[in-house]
């Protein structure tokens, strides 16, 4: 048996790309299959993610949401995965991952409610294979593994995805997830949104490894390094790995460098950690500017195709605000039927002190 040197893991790997940012395709080879009709729904659910995006900030400042955390310059990471997914994989998103919920079938109003801190929000419609977000960094990587033994136990081609941030790949729960899921051969992708900063801790400072891909070898898992900045390298990637998972060949780690362009939550100053010179570099890696450069080339996108689209995204969150802001607020007795099919007489003498 041959052997490797140690060498070959301390150099850092280039992150693979698709399309450059000024809208050319680099890599003939991993261009994903999409027609044309694909390719323009892609960009319209980016560009209403933005537009949902920018409201959503609002909304939290007017205090109309709860706990809300921004998602532009990550559309690429977010869309684009999902896009790659079937309708029966299962989505186990961290509190960012909003846009993956609803992508894959969750309401928007519901998301609202989510965020309003009302059960409703987490009342997921029967065949919409998600979880809620997980606020526990790193916990859903453990509930992704668990869906994905399920999978596996019985068959089912199904692939289980899960999301965190760099920060998350420093967790506990990130290592065993990856190592049982090594052991097993399970149909699930770790998908990590490498921004550069756990909220303001960078990188560098978290983990001595030289990328998050890395992380792989030592789960005896497939790990690649994208551009996360890159829809298509995005799709290309969530694609194989889902594609390795059906076929039984395990988990995948996918590390996807990307670039938040507001801030971690409403609370924070990213002008404390982050430099103008800095954001202004990504910003020239838009992943919806680099992508609108491609179709316009192809006579498939124009600027007035963004505004129509950004103005449908506005009409439709003001409509599931307000239909979020309808439901009926939440009582001691509601929550407590929510939670049991049949409520323990315990609780039944409960909910009467409390009516």
């Amino acid at each position: 048996m041959s052997k490797v040197p140690y060498e070959v893991y301390t150099e850092d790997v280039e992150a693979l790309s698709v399309l450059s940012p000024d809208g050319e395709i680099v890599n003939e080879a991993l261009m994903p299959e999409l027609t044309d009709d694909q390719l323009k729904e892609v960009m319209r659910r980016m560009v209403f993610t933005r537009t949902w995006d920018e409201r959503a900030i609002n909304l939290g400042r007017q205090g109309r949401l709860g706990f809300y955390a921004p998602v532009s310059g990550q559309e690429a990471t977010m869309v684009g995965s999902e896009f790659a997914l079937q309708k029966e994989d299962f989505v186990c998103p961290g509190y960012r991952d909003i846009p993956q919920l609803v992508w894959h079938g969750l309401p928007l109003y519901q998301a609202f409610l989510y965020s309003r801190g009302h059960q409703h929000g987490g009342q997921i419609p029967e065949g919409v294979n998600v979880l809620m977000p997980q606020i526990i960094i790193g916990a859903q990587i453990l509930h992704a593994m668990g869906i994905a033994m399920g999978f596996k136990l019985k068959k089912q081609k199904q692939v289980a995805i899960t999301y965190t941030g760099d920060g998350g790949s420093s967790e506990g729960d990130f290592y065993e997830g990856l190592n049982y899921a090594g052991v097993y051969k399970l149909p699930v992708i770790f998908f990590v949104q490498n921004n550069g900063y756990a909220i303001t801790t960078p990188f560098a400072k978290q983990t001595a490894a030289l990328s998050i891909a890395h992380k792989a070898v030592a789960a005896g898992i497939k790990g690649v390094k994208i551009d996360g900045m890159d829809v298509f390298a995005v799709i290309k990637a969530v694609q194989d790995a889902a594609e390795r998972g059906r076929n039984g060949e395990g988990a995948t780690l996918i590390e996807a460098v990307t670039y938040r362009f507001k801030p971690h939550s409403l609370s924070d100053d990213t002008s404390k950690y982050r430099t103008k010179e800095e954001e202004g570099q990504w910003s020239e890696k838009d992943p919806i500017t680099r992508l609108a450069k491609y179709l316009e080339k192809k006579g498939l996108w124009t600027a007035e195709d963004t505004e129509r689209v950004r103005a449908e995204a506005k009409e439709t969150v003001a409509e599931q605000i307000k239909k979020a802001e309808k439901t009926e607020k939440m009582n001691v007795s509601g929550l407590i039927d929510s939670m049991f099919e049949h409520t323990p007489k315990h609780l039944e003498e409960q909910k009467a002190d409390f009516q």
